[in-house]
């Protein structure tokens, strides 16, 4: 099949069920695996030039609503009668369906089948350490810092943060992103801030962004802590949304959790090539 993916979160779907040698065209943001760089461009995930798109005749396109904004892209694939499907998970079980799912249109059942298998037995290893814990840390993610975004209960990083053994400060909040103030972060004092900005590399945060802030004295005394967080690890929903709970679990509670070094995603994964073939 002629596949294109126009959302990174898919273009790392299909790496995932060995399917990347398919791809024919995809989004500007999509970097992973980095066999992908050759691949033709099609512009920004929100603004996708779909006449390009639409000349490589795909028999399949891979569309998302993991943005807001994306909705246009979808508008015009219908309009086009371009074939596509649509994914807009929220939570881990949500990507294990859509894995599912993407197998049977491509004919790699068997590889989603025992990719959603590895996760949920990463998930399990991790709830089990997570459900003996006696103490959580409460953790805020700042998606964006004016206006300040961060993720409420329908999202999986509040999902990640409870078997991390950490606790979303912002999970009481029954949205899956919300849009809050400062003032709020600072009152529900969390112990740990992650930085992961969207669309922000890591070596464009800086700390001292967020202690420059009013309240930062607050939290200083409060001794919280912030780490910066890789988008790629923890904003994309696909299967790399597992590494982004081992490094956070390593962070929070470092003695109860394996240690989660910088080579581990690529030993991991070279794991599960082997074990889908």
């Amino acid at each position: 099949m002629k596949l294109v993916s126009i959302c990174p979160s898919n273009t790392e779907l299909l790496h995932f069920l060995g399917a990347a040698p398919d791809l024919i065209g995809i989004d500007d943001f999509s970097d992973w695996p980095s066999e992908v760089e050759r691949l033709p461009r099609l512009g920004p995930d929100l603004s996708i030039d779909m006449n390009k798109l639409e000349a490589l005749e795909p028999d399949l396109v891979l569309a998302s609503l993991s943005v807001p904004g994306m909705e246009k892209n979808i508008e015009e694939l219908i309009k086009r009668n371009i074939p596509h499907v649509i994914y807009d998970p929220q939570s881990l079980t949500d990507i294990q369906n859509d894995l599912l799912d993407l197998g049977k249109r491509i004919n790699r059942l068997y590889e989603a089948e025992r990719i959603v298998n590895w996760m949920k037995d990463e998930i399990n290893e991790y709830m089990r350490i997570s459900d003996s814990l006696n103490e959580r840390k409460k953790v805020y993610f700042e998606w964006w810092p004016k206006p300040v975004f961060t993720p409420g209960k329908i999202n999986w990083l509040t999902e990640i943060s409870r078997l991390a053994g950490g606790m979303n400060v912002f999970e009481d909040v029954e949205l899956a992103s919300v849009q809050t103030t400062w003032e709020d972060v600072v009152d529900r004092k969390p112990d740990l801030i992650g930085m992961v900005w969207v669309g922000v590399k890591t070596d464009k945060m800086h700390p001292s962004h967020i202690m420059k802030r009013e309240g930062w004295d607050i939290l200083n005394a409060h001794q919280t802590e912030i780490v910066k967080l890789e988008e790629s690890l923890f904003c994309r929903p696909s299967p790399r949304l597992i590494f982004g709970l081992k490094r956070l679990a390593a962070l929070i509670h470092p003695e109860e959790y394996p240690a989660f070094l910088p080579e581990q995603e690529e030993n991991d994964m070279k794991e599960l090539q082997v074990i889908i073939r």
